[in-house]
């Protein structure tokens, strides 16, 4: 049974509902037109979707969480920017769709949670129609940088990569993905790398601050006090590091991500 680090506490959908077709898909982007029907795996508070929507209407578009949690502020806000999109709860190493349904499966920051990425990647090319693009996106926790120094960042980052891997999940995914689908039998892929970047004083603020909550008030913060891995103590000098940084004016943080488009 896989385990969702983040979880769906606030601090953790305020990051997500900040993501866009253009800041975390803009590798697939090129390759959209009107028409496709895609499915989008692990489409949260369904910002991503709805933009991709967007660029395939009249296609069908569904999007796809594990957790119902996200899925009405999902649904509410295709409703207010008047873009047609199913969302639903569902499995990604069991599909509701039969083979061959859709011109393109999309998964964002999906592949570093499971147990068994390859199984994941075979389910979804298995929904996706002959000469259809399957499309993924995972962080590299270990290449993530920052300026200035702090030990406090240190240790977040040590503490994060421990939490997700008791989890049987894996936080430097980015890196895996090309290995993770030629495991799966899938060779005609083209593997690329994108990063964000956390630069402004209003980055610094929003991303400070959502990793300052999630340190503390988030499914991460209950799994790190429950596996035996950091004290609330802790979790609060984690949260006091992420605060120091937002609030320096040379704070920089940079997070490397990889990036596969597979030809099924």
């Amino acid at each position: 049974m896989d385990t969702y680090t983040h979880g769906h506490a606030e601090p953790v959908l305020q990051s997500h509902r900040w993501r866009t077709a253009e800041n975390s898909a803009a590798y697939l982007l090129p390759y959209l037109r009107p028409g496709l029907d895609l499915l989008d795996v692990g489409c949260g508070p369904g910002t991503i979707t709805v933009d991709l929507a967007r660029r395939v209407a009249p296609g069908r578009v569904l999007g796809l969480d594990v957790s119902a949690d996200p899925l009405d502020e999902a649904r509410a806000l295709a409703a207010r920017e008047g873009v047609a999109v199913t969302f639903a709860v569902g499995d990604g190493y069991a599909l509701d769709l039969p083979d061959d349904s859709v011109d393109v499966v999309h998964a964002h920051q999906v592949l570093q949670h499971l147990t068994d990425p390859v199984a994941a990647l075979r389910e979804m090319a298995r929904v996706c129609r002959p000469g259809g693009l399957l499309a993924v996106r995972d962080v590299d926790y270990a290449a993530t940088t920052w300026y200035p120094a702090d030990p406090g960042l240190d240790r977040w980052l040590e503490l994060y990569g421990r939490v997700a891997r008791a989890n049987d999940a894996e936080p430097d995914a980015g890196r895996r993905l090309l290995s993770w689908a030629h495991a799966a039998g899938l060779r005609d892929v083209t593997a690329s790398a994108s990063s964000w970047c956390y630069a402004s004083a209003a980055e610094r603020e929003w991303w400070g601050r959502s990793w300052a909550g999630r340190a503390t008030a988030s499914a991460f913060a209950e799994q790190a006090v429950a596996y035996g891995l950091a004290t609330r103590d802790e979790l609060g000098e984690l949260a006091a590091a992420w605060l120091r940084w937002a609030a320096a004016d040379d704070g920089w943080l940079g997070m490397l991500h990889g990036e596969l488009l597979v030809r099924v």
